[in-house]
């Protein structure tokens, strides 16, 4: 019987790529990169042999859809920030077993989801930036699920995390959970970028409280009051994907009835207007 060993909300901002290249950046996200490693480490010593990552970099207007190749390899530049992420080269085995499991139990359960196995489908970098620090320190299988939603409610993505767990417990699979994306997700103005030092700054005072008060919610298991709010939190403080990968995080670990206090393992910090950190989830 598989089981979902670790869960955790990361970053995946580029300037962790770029903390490694040198310029302005070099070295200013070595604590999030830290962050991300010391998550792999965690998972390595629970046994995962995969991670599925709820990605809110993959935009999707009509069902879910998850990445369950069984290799993915190439080279990846963002069509977003092609001066930030160019020609990043990744070579990752994936789960295709347990993403084809997922898709069928969260289409059976309502929220109808395709697997699919296309060499052509990229891994996007909402996924490609965690793997790329955390597979220094263990060798996962890989299954990306679409967590950038467009026309889909929070109780939907709460379904494919459900659907995550029932197919995780359903194999042979030990499993890490990501869900990958920003928490308030202001991006400054174009104009206003150079002005403000936009790399390390928060775009809004009002997001950085909220983003402050809601990592105190989860450091005391207070998730119950926090989902009272995530659609209004997503909504006013621009959560990255509309945090349908936070949806389908608290899905798989049962919703309101979750109250373990999470341990924030990187710093809150501000990029590029938004608010970024990397938190474990323990699993209950």
């Amino acid at each position: 019987m598989g089981e979902i060993v670790l869960a955790a909300k990361m970053t995946h901002v580029p300037t962790l790529l770029m903390s490694e290249q040198d310029g302005p950046v070099k070295g200013r996200r070595q604590p999030a990169i830290d962050g991300h490693r010391e998550i792999a480490r965690r998972a390595k010593a629970l046994g995962a042999d995969t991670v599925v990552i709820c990605d809110t970099h993959w935009v999707i207007n009509a069902g879910f859809h998850i990445n369950a190749n069984a290799r993915f390899e190439g080279l990846f530049t963002s069509n977003e920030f092609p001066q930030f992420i160019q020609d990043l080269p990744y070579g990752y085995d994936g789960n295709p077993e347990l993403g084809d499991a997922i898709a069928k139990a969260a289409t059976d359960k309502g929220a109808y989801t395709l697997a699919h196995h296309l060499d052509s489908l990229e891994l996007e970098y909402g996924t490609l930036v965690p793997m790329r620090f955390m597979s220094r320190e263990h060798d996962m299988k890989v299954v990306s699920v679409a967590a950038w939603a467009t026309v889909h409610g929070h109780d939907e993505s709460r379904v494919v995390g459900e659907a995550i767990r029932e197919a995780v417990e359903a194999s042979d699979s030990k499993v890490l959970l990501v869900a990958s994306g920003s928490l308030s997700h202001k991006i400054w103005a174009n104009k206003d970028y150079a002005a403000n030092d936009g790399t390390f700054t928060i775009s809004s005072e009002f997001n950085r409280q909220m983003d402050l008060h809601v990592l105190e919610m989860w450091k005391n298991g207070d998730h119950a009051t926090f989902l009272k709010m995530l659609g209004d939190y997503a909504q006013f403080c621009c959560g990255e994907g509309s945090m349908h990968d936070t949806a389908m995080l608290y899905g798989a670990l049962g919703w309101d009835t979750y109250d373990a206090k999470c341990e924030v393992v990187t710093p809150y910090f501000p990029s590029s207007g938004t608010g970024q950190t990397n938190v474990i989830f323990p699993v209950q």
